[in-house]
């Protein structure tokens, strides 16, 4: 049986958000991994002037594209793409659905790369503060333009209700000291989803990122777990 895992990042983020759990997975599996990039969110794009409909099509394609070769079909979204995860989930057959800090309510864009950026400067992962592409994530991120911004209130207010319709095993996860992130919103999420198999599960120690937290062992051992990975990592 081929199994497939489509992993989606975060309103003007990219792969690196989810970067510590994919490699995870990649090492421990055959699975075949595809996480896009959406439109506007590589390093040489602009969001000016993108629609929210352009990031939820290319999060589709792929998932189309597994569906092709995959009998079984996870999802894995963060923040925003929490958001669209969710909605793919009620379109097309998925067997499991991770949302990792997914933001049901707006987020505060320019606080996140405040918070990144104490996040470095704690020395959390002491090897970021050498990261370049960490560094200009944090850069971009805080200075999307407001009608990115836009588009992504549009897309949360769009695809809320779909959690009402989301029926597959879902493992919903935030951190405890989530500053751009109430936890009603993780709250809403659970009581949302109709599904009889769904987990809350708080970090208490962790913020909005939740990859790269002090609870990240925690994280991987809890998504593969959830996922029915064979083997939990070394603590």
């Amino acid at each position: 049986m081929t199994i497939g895992c489509l992993f989606v990042h975060g309103f003007g983020g990219a792969p690196y958000e989810l970067k510590p759990l994919y490699e995870e997975i990649n090492k421990r599996t055959d699975w075949k991994l595809k996480f896009p990039v959406l439109p506007g969110h590589s390093e040489h794009e602009s969001l000016e002037g993108r629609q929210f409909e352009e990031w939820i099509q290319k999060a589709e394609e792929n998932l189309q594209e597994l569906s092709e070769t995959c009998e079984t079909i996870n999802l894995i979204g963060y923040s925003m793409g929490g958001m669209i995860a969710a909605y793919l989930s009620t379109k097309y057959k998925v067997d499991k659905l991770i949302l990792l800090s997914t933001s049901a309510h707006y987020i505060d864009t320019g606080q996140i790369a405040k918070d990144l950026w104490k996040m470095v400067k704690d020395g959390i992962q002491g090897d970021l503060t050498e990261n370049d592409m960490f560094q200009r994530y944090i850069q971009r991120l805080g200075s999307a333009p407001m009608s990115a911004s836009i588009q992504f209130q549009k897309l949360v207010n769009e695809l809320r209700p779909c959690f009402q319709k989301v029926y597959v095993p879902s493992l919903i996860v935030q951190g405890g000291e989530d500053g751009l992130l109430p936890p009603k919103s993780a709250e809403f999420i659970y009581e949302s989803i109709p599904a009889a198999d769904k987990t809350l599960h708080f970090l208490p120690r962790s913020k909005h990122m939740v990859c790269y937290g002090p609870e990240q062992d925690d994280l991987i051992n809890l998504c593969c777990e959830f996922l029915d990975m064979d083997k939990r990592i070394e603590l």
